[in-house]
């Protein structure tokens, strides 16, 4: 549950966006083209076919292992996940835990000694990435099963799966249950957001919170107030979201994902006592992307990691793990529909309209919300 909750600072991400933002529109010293002399044709392939895949099935037993970032076996059910690649591909999988925006900063930090071969990334970071050349670029079997709204015309960026925001309430401690952002500013509970300004999660959920007030992917003013109202009264918590501090007690409503609310809810003792709900008053949904690392040494292995993930089996991998797959051609199982919440409790969901905006306005986040609501946290 913790992916995107690594210890991290505020100062961390600003870095990370600002050496994205601060390159110059030109491609990388890395770029495709360079790949395509350093590896196979099969691994510097866009789009994948029979023999391609059978190429890089080879390539990748050959290398026999693969190191991810922010892709943990507690996220999305990735456990399983990467028990299946282990098992069809004869390579061994390591994770770096971190958040979207530390996983772009280790593919620039590591450059053309990269650990790191594959990222989780929320789709604003990737289209970033994908703009200054550090990501290759490949195209599933199952690409066209892709909407277009959540895929890059090049194959470099593409969900795999997308999440909800939402509240997950310890109803021990909340006498009235909050079902909007405007009822979250009642009551005396802390509330937990987590990493703003370096996690995808954290950015979404005051995404959310800016649309219920006004605002939208290219105006956060509205969640900035909102959130520095919450910080002055003492109600914003530093805790991250995790199933630790959860746990433990003392975080009244947790905000997050719906898939880590749910995985969450189903890992806690006495989850009666815990409710998921999702805001009625405006909640994005919006997903995650994988991101290839363009210098990454097991390319093929990362490759096929992708293949898999978008496969039918690894669309419902994700379901298992209470994320909604972004495919809708895939037949999910009755059992896994049971475990996710109602229709009903989306109503008033939106998505992003303008990533062309809602890509700009992530990089400002580090900066004003150091400016309007960390002095008043502590």
């Amino acid at each position: 549950m913790n992916k995107k909750s690594i210890a991290s600072t505020i100062a961390i991400s600003a870095i990370a966006l600002v050496a994205l933002a601060g390159c110059s529109q030109s491609k990388s010293p890395s770029s495709s083209n360079t790949q395509s002399s350093a590896f196979s044709k099969a691994q510097s392939a866009v789009t994948a076919t029979p023999s391609v895949l059978k190429e890089l099935a080879k390539e990748a037993k050959k290398q026999g292992q693969i190191h991810s970032v922010g892709m943990p076996n507690n996220w999305a059910n990735y456990s399983e996940t990467w028990k299946d690649i282990e098992n069809k591909y004869h390579i061994k999988h390591t994770d770096n835990n971190m958040t979207s925006g530390q996983e772009i900063a280790t593919f620039i930090a590591q450059g053309k000694h990269a650990n790191a071969d594959i990222g989780d990334v929320g789709f604003s970071y990737c289209k970033i990435a994908d703009k200054k050349g550090l990501l290759a670029k490949f195209k599933p079997t199952t690409w066209n099963s892709i909407p277009e709204w959540a895929k890059t015309p090049d194959g470099a960026c593409m969900l795999s799966y997308t999440g909800t925001i939402a509240f997950l309430v310890d109803k021990s401690l909340v006498k009235t249950v909050p079902t909007s952002w405007h009822d979250l500013v009642n009551g005396h509970y802390k509330i937990s957001i987590g990493r703003v300004g370096s996690a995808g999660q954290a950015n979404a959920a005051l995404l959310s919170a800016a649309h219920a007030m006004g605002g939208n992917e290219d105006n956060l003013k509205p969640g900035y107030t909102y959130f520095e109202k919450l910080a002055k009264n003492h109600r914003l918590t530093l805790e991250t979201p995790t199933l630790a501090n959860v746990a433990k007690g003392g975080i009244g409503v947790a905000i997050m994902w719906d898939f880590n609310a749910l995985n969450m809810h189903a890992l806690l003792k006495n989850n009666s006592n815990f409710e998921v709900l999702i805001p009625s008053d405006g909640a994005v949904t919006n997903g995650y992307s994988t991101a290839l690392n363009i210098n990454g040494k097991q390319l093929a292995a990362a490759k096929l990691s992708r293949e898999y993930m978008l496969s039918d089996q690894g669309q419902i991998n994700f379901a298992k793990g209470n994320a909604r797959p972004i495919r809708s051609d895939v037949k999910l199982p009755e059992a896994i529909k049971k475990k996710l919440l109602p229709a009903s409790e989306y109503k008033n969901t939106f998505h992003i309209k303008n990533y062309s905006a809602w890509t700009k306005t992530v990089k400002s986040i580090p900066a004003n919300w150091q400016q309007y609501v960390m002095p008043y946290l502590s």
